[in-house]
């Protein structure tokens, strides 16, 4: 029930909006919709048609809501609000992917952009999204609040942008896609390591973007960077729920049509479009799924292109992600060296992947005990239990095998 939920609410919201206008309205209407769905199915059953149950229980709260505050000054408009509801695509386009583009209308801050679409197309609740965007939860409530009171104030209507403003927002789009993928192949918290819900959802939408702009190459470099990601999540996690890391998958169970589809796509866009971040990560998945196995991987090339990245992307995650390479190329004690430095942005100071690398590097370089420690603390920062787990049990054999050696 709750996947259809999801996948229902964006349409079920977009219809809405496209029929009346207000966003703020629309959304309030489309969440009591899904409350009363929450309450009614179990008992009840799924409905036949759950997209137009939705939208008729939706429309009936958006009338409610509208007679309660503004018929008596649009009587007309409450005329057109009883008519049915059309709960077609409205388009060539998918009405979600005309909801993405509105939350990332030039009105709206960059973050209010990504707070809103997180939260109206991506389904996220208020506090995956606050955990998403690592601020506080408050904090995402208000831009989110505020996004909306914007769009009523300015206006914006439900429609494709013009070919010229739709280029200004697929950056914004594109993050949010990705940030999207990335809360569903790694939940920042909970008992499971991924979502399938949510990498799902990512892909769809950004295959819906690469169908309306075949020629951007970062749209494309997107889609083949959540393929290529999302072929390996068979892999990652073991019977019993817990982390499975990349050099010990069994390669055998990662996803062939996804790798396939991503390289080729990948190789075919690097060929014609102007070079860009998502484009430089989906070559470095690419070379991690082609790997017959973790000792085949060309840990140098990856390094070139975590440089490459660094240039035009630089951020966290990607020193992070290079120092690995580095390590990986040059040995652990050059590692530890690049992590020193790497240390200075503030960002990674006592985040737990900075912790869990640490870890890991000791470890190659046999001081087990530090390893574990470092592994510990990793530990009780992460909110994933999955990796809560790895880290713990990871640490626990490094505590068994030094009383061993004592």
């Amino acid at each position: 029930m709750e996947n259809v939920l999801r996948e229902c609410a964006p349409v079920v919201l977009a219809t809405l909006i496209r029929r009346h206008g207000n966003f703020g309205m629309c959304e309030d209407a489309v969440q009591e919709a899904l409350l009363a769905a929450a309450m009614q199915w179990p008992v009840e059953g799924i409905p036949a048609n759950p997209e137009g149950w939705l939208t008729t229980v939706a429309s009936r709260r958006w009338i409610e809501l509208w007679r309660n505050d503004v018929a008596r000054r649009r009587r007309e408009e409450t005329a057109a609000a009883l008519a049915p509801v059309d709960t077609g695509t409205g388009g060539e386009v998918d009405d979600t992917l005309t909801l993405f583009l509105l939350c990332c209308h030039p009105s709206l801050s960059r973050a209010s952009q990504i707070a809103l679409t997180l939260r109206a197309v991506g389904g996220l609740t208020t506090a995956e999204v606050a955990r998403a965007l690592l601020v506080p939860e408050p904090t995402v409530a208000q831009r989110i609040s505020r996004a909306k009171q914007r769009i009523k104030a300015d206006g914006v209507t439900f429609s494709m942008p013009a070919p010229s403003e739709r280029a200004a927002r697929v950056a914004t789009v594109l993050q949010v896609l990705y940030l999207i993928f990335n809360e569903g192949y790694t939940a920042s918290s909970g008992p499971a390591l991924s979502r399938a819900d949510l990498t799902t959802e990512a892909i769809r939408l950004t295959r819906q973007m690469h169908h309306l702009l075949p020629g951007d190459g970062e749209v494309a470099g997107l889609l083949a960077l959540m393929l290529l990601t999302d072929a390996r999540r068979p892999a990652r996690t073991a019977p019993d729920g817990s982390t499975v890391p990349l050099a010990e998958q069994d390669r055998h169970r990662w996803d062939r049509a996804l790798i396939e589809e991503g390289v080729r796509l990948i190789t075919r866009t690097l060929e014609h479009a102007p070079l860009g971040p998502y484009q430089v990560q989906a070559a470095i998945a690419a070379i991690h799924d082609e790997a017959a196995d973790a000792a085949d991987t060309d840990w140098a090339q990856i390094l070139g292109l975590y440089n490459i990245l660094q240039r035009l992307a630089p951020g966290p995650m990607v020193t992070l992600n290079r120092v690995v390479a580095v390590a990986m190329t040059y040995g652990p004690d050059r590692g530890l060296g690049e992590l020193a430095r790497a240390e200075q942005v503030p960002a990674l100071v006592g985040h737990y992947r900075t912790h869990a690398v640490r870890g890991y590097l000791l470890e190659e370089t046999g001081d087990r005990e530090a390893a574990r420690a470092q592994y510990e603390i990793a530990a009780r920062q992460t909110l994933s239990i999955p990796e809560q787990r790895y880290l713990r049990e990871r640490a626990a054999r490094l505590a068994r095998g030094a009383a061993t050696v004592r």
